[in-house]
């Protein structure tokens, strides 16, 4: 069926829940309203008041209760309604959810999985519009997973929630709605732990997650008519980081450029790149170019775009790396 981004994380729960009776969806609004998204919609009315709750505005609680679920035999999938509000939550992810398995020396895991819309392009509050993928990323026990697509969206949400272990999903609200694909109503799951390879290229690597892969493919297409081949890959799982796939094709090319939403200081793309220096450095032909926006907090409405890397920055990015190549 042709779906957007937003369908097909609804068409994902369903599916688990259809599958496992153990799955519970919770998080504010979630039930009599479908969530502020709309991500659950119809799931209370298929699934019955005892499967999907509405909770009060309070991560904590939302967190805790999850983590306490997750003990018992119960998957929760549990929505923060916005990356900005995951930091009340952050006790019981690091201290809890994170640790459990390693705890109980595997008596116990905790298959927990937490969905949050990530990212700008909304003109909404800085809140509304959070980007800090890395500080996630950096917490040992946790899988951190970015969609990009409606197919993406679907498989990687279907193998987050049957994962044993904690995720976080997380979701681009930009393209939320902003193009529609066929999904398959299938049950198939994307593997964990893998970058997804979009475009196949031999002169450029160009790596995002989220929203942004789909700017780096708008990229790739005009920069194919400038003579320029690039290959865009989707890191998709940030966390454990799939190395593997970007080496080899770096080794391909010798040229990468990545695109990220969060700011540069301390963001996934300095990881990518100090990796990269490690294990492809003979293979770079010039140095890796991190396209991010400046160390600032998002400013608000018309400023955004002004804020946000735009498809015409990766473009230059791209091609000014391959120009001055020696």
């Amino acid at each position: 069926m042709l779906v957007n981004l937003v369908e097909a994380v609804d068409l994902a729960l369903a599916r688990a829940m259809t599958e496992d009776e153990q799955v519970i969806i919770l998080g504010e609004d979630v039930g009599k309203n479908g969530g502020v998204f709309r991500a659950t919609q119809g799931l209370r009315e298929r699934f019955g008041a005892r499967r999907v709750l509405d909770t009060p505005l309070a991560e904590n609680l939302i967190a805790g209760v999850a983590v306490g679920m997750s003990t018992q035999g119960f998957k929760p999938v549990a929505e923060i309604q916005f990356l900005g509000f995951i930091y009340a939550a952050l006790e019981h992810l690091i201290s809890h959810a994170a640790r459990l398995r390693n705890r109980t020396r595997g008596r116990l895991s905790c298959p927990l999985t937490i969905r949050t819309p990530f990212g700008g392009g909304i003109r909404a509050p800085e809140h509304h519009s959070e980007s800090t993928e890395a500080l996630l990323c950096h917490i040992a026990g946790l899988k951190v997973v970015a969609l990009s697509s409606p197919r993406t969206a679907y498989g990687l949400l279907l193998a987050a929630i049957r994962s044993p272990d904690p995720v976080i999903v997380l979701e681009p609200e930009r393209i939320y709605r902003s193009f529609k694909e066929e999904v398959l109503d299938d049950g198939q799951q994307i593997n964990l732990e893998q970058c997804l390879v979009w475009r196949k290229g031999t002169d450029l690597t160009l790596i995002a997650w989220g929203a942004m892969v789909q700017d780096c493919l708008q990229a790739a297409d005009a920069l194919a008519l400038q003579g320029i081949d690039v290959e865009v890959i989707d890191v998709a799982y940030l966390k454990p980081l799939d190395m593997q796939t970007i080496i080899n094709s770096v080794a391909l090319t010798g040229h990468c450029v990545i695109v990220q939403e969060a700011v540069k200081s301390g963001g996934l793309g300095s990881e990518i790149a100090a990796r990269l220096a490690d294990n492809a450095f003979y293979a770079l032909r010039a140095p890796i170019k991190i396209v991010s926006p400046p160390d600032v907090i998002l400013p608000y409405f018309k400023l955004e775009q002004a804020y946000l890397p735009q498809v015409a920055d990766i473009i230059r990015a791209c091609c000014d790396l391959v120009e001055n190549t020696p």
